[in-house]
């Protein structure tokens, strides 16, 4: 029985497919598999159903990969314990961030970061908040960068900063005319919206209260993939579309035109770096979190909990 095998059935059980497992694992299929039949022809019983499709685990197989996972979580602590006594970090570090902070946030911090620990290898995923704790708890991740807070069992929420929620207002749009908006100041027929799945989405919505304001489905009718397309529609037509303070950094002087804050209390999201209760990368995570408090503009830093939109 080897560390490599017990690796193998545990992404097999991920993926419930021997294919992906192997491209998981950076080997060919027929070596992933030749490993795992010699790890179930040594210990007697078949991990496996490979009769069903995904690829199942057997009854006695579920309790082999849990003692598997507990038996590298072990590993990962010894390792780490190593690395606590070097005084120079090495290693790899899996993050996981949602795509409407991951443009306006990794450019901050990831050159900081690689100058201060060269030999850290960080490697990151954008990901929806759903499909982010998922591989957070999978351990196909380490740590995550989102909005909070989610009050979900077993993660860890380390607040980082509040982030701004500012309107993005055309200048054919009456709300242009104003220095300072109301949630109500907006028109929920003209307001630019993402579609399904983002978070940021849900925030707008219990913004705005649009559930309210309008006819149940009316507000869904605009739908965007990405934050910098909401903001070239409101430039091109009429409308308005919400954007995080991060994403209104490098916009040019007649960009910021368009830019309005909301009166107090400011809508704020939080942003957080979360972990799972079983992580063993403390150190890594620690420079990361430090990385990134240290790279954001002082602005954002001092941003007060003031409104803390739900999601």
């Amino acid at each position: 029985m080897t560390i490599i095998q017990l690796e193998y059935i545990i992404a097999v059980d991920t993926y419930r497919h021997f294919a992906k497992a192997a491209e998981h694992c950076f080997v060919t299929q027929p070596s992933l598999s030749a490993q795992i039949q010699k790890l179930e022809e040594e210990l007697g019983v078949k991990i496996f159903d490979r009769t069903k499709q995904p690829v199942l685990p057997t009854e006695p197989g579920l309790q082999l990969i849990e003692q598997a996972k507990k038996i590298l979580a072990e590993c990962a602590v010894f390792k780490e314990m190593v690395d606590s006594k070097k005084s120079v970090l090495t290693g790899e570090l899996r993050i996981g961030v949602i795509p409407t902070l991951a443009p306006y946030l990794l450019p901050l911090f990831i050159q900081l970061f690689a100058t201060k620990n060269p030999l850290v290898k960080l490697v990151i995923n954008e990901l929806t908040t759903e499909t982010l704790l998922m591989r957070l708890r999978e351990g196909r991740i380490d740590v995550g960068l989102l909005i909070t807070p989610l009050n979900e069992k077993g993660i860890k929420e380390d607040v980082l900063f509040y982030e701004e929620m500012v309107a993005y207002i055309s200048k054919k749009n009456a709300a242009y005319q104003k220095t300072y908006v109301l949630p109500a100041d907006i028109d929920p027929e003209k307001l630019w919206l993402l579609e399904e799945g983002h978070c940021f989405r849900s925030q707008i919505v219990n913004l705005c209260e649009l559930r309210r304001q309008t006819k149940e489905g009316s507000h869904f009718e605009y739908e965007a993939g990405s934050l910098e397309t909401l903001r070239r529609m409101v430039e091109i037509n009429d409308g308005v579309t919400i954007l995080p303070e991060l994403a209104t950094i490098d916009l040019d002087e007649e960009q910021q035109k368009s830019v309005r804050h909301f009166t107090t209390p400011r809508p704020v999201r939080e942003v957080s770096l979360i972990t799972h209760r079983d992580f063993v990368k403390k150190r890594l995570v620690e420079a990361l979190k430090t990385a990134i408090v240290a790279s954001i503009p002082e602005k954002v830093k001092n941003n007060l909990k003031e409104h803390v939109v739900p999601l």
